[in-house]
């Protein structure tokens, strides 16, 4: 099994991808909204991505977040707030807003499991500072961290009941960036004492079943590689210090904040500690280059993947309904303060 997510051209297959996903045997996909129409289109193409592999082990994941992250949109599917709705809630009923948060994790994952969709990059641990770049933004769920790490359970439970998988990112904390990582390498400066404060939230959350990395350099734990491909970060800070023991995936290797080719950055990623590669531009170039640099997946790596499928467990049958109107008159509250 190759330790790549890789994405694909369209709403279909071309006979290439299927050729060359057939033969790299990839740890999962990730759809983006050109390879979404409707309910019934992207309910074959998952099942077209699972007949190829022909295994369940496989991650069928999206970022599904809410609000300007959203890769299914309306009006085939609801649209759903930011998360950062749910933090202003918080600030006048923290209860409130852990209730309605998973509610409406748990009708995000509703959406996704019906076309057989299992992970969801979803939430952000992030904790902002003032002056970064707005990157996160109301992508945030607060800036105290343990605000964060409560509504970040409550969102990882709602996925599970709903039957998806939760991914925290983008581990060790990305609230400190000044620059957009899309673009360019965000360079963090603060001490080690005040990283404290962006990993606190990923501390609580040690036991999530993944993780996301941050294509960040922090200079205290590592002045020369960002965390993707920082040996010293994955293993004396992701691993040792937040304690995580669960399954990490980088970020996006196509991101610019990373130099060199797309299969060097993979590379580089998986002999840092990465467990699995995201490749999100779908370019068939860079999935052969990096389908050859990588060695298959190793056997620790697999078990991690074996314990983060195994996450969701049993599935909660509360209406839809009922957890739309739970949700929304919660968040009226807000609205009233």
């Amino acid at each position: 099994m190759t330790p790549a997510i890789f994405s694909f051209s369209g709403t279909g297959l071309t006979d290439d991808e299927r050729a060359f996903f057939r033969d790299s045997d990839p740890a999962g996909y990730i759809l983006f909204g050109r390879n979404i129409e409707n309910r019934d289109q992207l309910r074959a193409l998952v099942e077209d991505l699972r007949a190829i592999q022909g295994r369940e082990r496989l991650l069928i994941s999206i970022d599904q977040e809410g609000g300007r992250v959203s890769r299914m949109k309306p009006p085939e599917w609801d649209a759903y707030p930011a998360p950062g709705a749910f933090a202003a809630l918080y600030d006048t009923a923290p209860a409130s807003a852990i209730q309605a948060i998973r509610a409406n994790a748990q009708l995000l994952a509703m959406d996704l499991a019906e076309v057989g969709i299992t992970v969801d990059y979803l939430p952000l641990l992030d904790v902002p500072v003032t002056g970064a770049h707005d990157v996160i933004g109301d992508r945030a769920l607060g800036t105290d961290p343990m605000q964060v790490a409560a509504l970040g359970r409550a969102t990882l439970d709602g996925l599970a009941r709903g039957g998806v998988i939760g991914c925290v990112k983008h581990m060790p904390g990305h609230g400190r960036a000044t620059v957009d990582s899309h673009k360019d390498l965000p360079v963090v400066e603060a001490s080690a004492e005040e990283l404290e404060t962006d990993i606190a939230p990923f501390v609580t959350l040690a036991d999530a079943p993944m993780a996301m990395s941050a294509h960040i350099r922090y200079t205290a734990w590592d002045a020369e590689h960002p965390a993707t491909q920082s040996c010293a970060v994955i293993e004396d800070i992701i691993r040792g210090r937040i304690g995580f023991s669960g399954l990490l995936l980088s970020d996006d290797i196509d991101m610019e904040a990373l130099s060199g080719t797309v299969p060097d950055r993979s590379r580089r990623a998986i002999a840092a500690g990465c467990d699995i590669v995201l490749n999100c531009w779908g370019r068939m170039d860079d999935m052969i280059g990096i389908a050859d640099a990588l060695p298959p997946l190793a056997d620790e790596a697999s078990q991690r993947l074996d314990r983060a499928l195994a996450y969701a467990g049993t599935t909660d049958d509360t209406p839809r309904a009922e957890l739309l109107a739970q949700r929304d008159s919660l968040l009226e509250l807000a609205r009233q303060a």
